[in-house]
């Protein structure tokens, strides 16, 4: 398994864009799948991106044509491009590594979206 590092998060006005990274501790170039959950207060956590190691994203429909997923196997580092937001994408963001045996999480950045 991996050890995860997010970060990028902070305070950011509506339409605004920021872009959180998640740092592996090893090569993720033999990870089947990567991506980004959230977590509202009071809310279950939802599944908001997550690529493949071919390079296939798939997105959440409601952050669909804001966020961007990629992956940079050289840095082993993925990011989550996010443009556009709106107050509803408040929460705390967790990088996972969906390996084969287990899945690794991060530690989680707060992204809070606020005029």
């Amino acid at each position: 398994q991996v050890q995860l590092v997010e970060s990028g998060g902070g305070l950011v006005q509506p339409e605004g864009s920021l872009r959180l990274s998640c740092a592996a501790s090893g090569s993720i170039r033999s990870i089947p799948a990567m991506g980004w959950y959230r977590q509202a207060p009071g809310k279950q956590r939802e599944l908001v991106a997550v690529i493949t190691a071919g390079g296939r994203p798939n997105y959440a429909d409601s952050v669909k044509g804001r966020f961007t997923i990629s992956r940079d196997s050289a840095k082993n580092t993925v990011y989550l491009q996010m443009n556009n937001l709106k107050p509803e994408d408040t929460a705390v963001y967790y990088c996972y590594a969906n390996g084969v045996i287990h899945v690794d999480w991060g530690q989680g950045t707060q992204v809070t979206v606020s005029s």
